[in-house]
């Protein structure tokens, strides 16, 4: 065998390789993107669920504190503003979750200031599957950013950018929560 055709063979090897690595590469990447797709997708499954319990929970307070109008007002305006947001922008999306979250903080304050309505089975119910809810979009959202956080590093990375770069894989979002919606809500009566 003549040495050009060792080199070509060597050649088309190291090609052969290349493009396998970039074809590897670039399926990781869709597998990581879709991965934090559905990862955001669970969020929104639970962000559903306490949507649907908000309404329940906001009828059994009325009864109770039915002066406490503003509060109640305030918490249903949060759930519909929340839900008008669409799940592809996540910033937006966090930041009306994080307006709701204070919102229900509030509501649930106001179970302080009346016995009776802390006594109701009815709202103990609708609170404990709140709060269960609360954990499962929490428990979603960690696992949303931890797979945002696997993509965009192998988005970023060499050779993950050169491959990324190419075709056009955006950088997926955090789903952050503020810093103001982590503070206990101040109730005056």
């Amino acid at each position: 065998m003549s040495i050009a055709i060792v080199l070509a063979v060597l050649v088309g090897i190291v090609v052969l390789v290349v493009l396998l690595a970039a074809v590897a590469l670039y399926n990781s990447l869709v597998q990581k993107r879709i991965r934090t797709r559905e990862a955001l997708s669970q969020i929104d499954v639970q962000l559903k669920r306490r949507y649907d319990l908000i309404p329940n929970l906001v009828e059994t307070v009325k009864g109770y504190a039915a002066h406490e109008r503003e509060t109640l007002e305030k918490v249903i305006q949060a759930r519909n503003t929340a839900m008008a947001v669409p799940s592809s922008d996540v910033a937006q999306k966090a930041q009306a979750e994080n307006f709701l979250t204070g919102a229900l903080r509030q509501l649930f304050a106001l179970s302080e200031a009346y016995p009776n309505l802390k006594a109701n089975e009815n709202f103990l119910s609708l609170q404990e599957e709140l709060t269960g809810t609360e954990n499962r979009i929490a428990f979603a959202r960690q696992y949303y950013n931890d797979s945002a956080a696997i993509y965009n590093t192998a988005r970023e990375t060499f050779p993950g950018n050169i491959i990324a770069g190419s075709f056009g894989f955006a950088a997926a979002e955090f789903f952050a929560t503020e810093e103001a919606s982590k503070e206990a809500p101040k109730v005056k009566f």
